[in-house]
């Protein structure tokens, strides 16, 4: 009974080191790239929270300088945040943060730069669409609608249609424009939820422009 349990044995082991020997060299390298790859993810996961955590601390300083208006330091924060961590939404906030200082206070050339580098190095569309958004203002106020009107053609989040409709009225309306800024408006207008308390403006403007909206009909009682 020993010497048949010896032999079974045996036979398992010859088979098992027939099956390595046949695939011993795959399986080792399958699991070298499987472990490879987790301790890729790993060792990458691990520095997205470093780089995630450095960027926090830069916005951090960022917001405290704006708060206090130092647009000076605001703008040297932003210049370090987009250069070491210009892929972490931290960035993206930094610039839209540092844009709102430097039009505050009187730099538009350095806010329509910021922005720009906002627009086109955001990794979300909704953070490139509000950059654009803001840019297009900047632009207008400094006289250059054309230009303003090139941001919004690519300012295409889905849930900022009748913002950037209503923008491109305002561009519109700047350029004498008025038929062209009243289908803007109305685009706006009709795209906004009625209990938004800035449909109200964009009403205000339709009303100055002699194309006040219909009122909707009250159900019959």
């Amino acid at each position: 009974m020993a010497t048949q349990l010896d032999l079974e044995e045996q036979e398992q082991l010859d088979q098992l080191k027939s099956f390595w020997k046949k695939y011993g060299n795959l399986i080792t390298w399958v699991l070298i790239a499987v472990l490879g790859a987790f301790a890729a993810y790993q060792l990458w996961e691990n520095r997205q929270r470093e780089q995630a955590g450095k960027a926090g601390l830069l916005y951090d300083e960022l917001d405290r300088a704006a708060n206090a208006g130092d647009v000076e330091k605001t703008s040297r924060v932003f210049s370090d945040l987009k250069e070491h961590f210009p892929a972490t939404g931290f960035a993206q906030q930094g610039a839209l943060l540092a844009a709102k200082v430097q039009v505050e206070k009187a730099q538009p050339d350095a806010a329509v730069a910021t922005l720009t580098w906002a627009a086109e190095h955001a990794t979300e569309a909704e953070y490139k669409t509000i950059a654009r958004l803001r840019l297009a203002g900047v632009l207008l106020d400094q006289k250059k609608p054309d230009e303003a009107l090139k941001q919004l053609a690519s300012a295409d989040a889905p849930s900022f249609v009748a913002l950037v409709a209503d923008r491109r009225g305002d561009i519109l309306a700047a350029q004498g424009k008025t038929e062209e800024a009243k289908a803007a408006y109305q685009q706006a207008w009709k795209g906004m939820d009625s209990r938004l308390e800035y449909r109200r403006l964009v009403e205000a403007k339709l009303t100055a422009l002699g194309a006040a909206p219909e009122a909707p009909a009250k159900a019959a009682t």
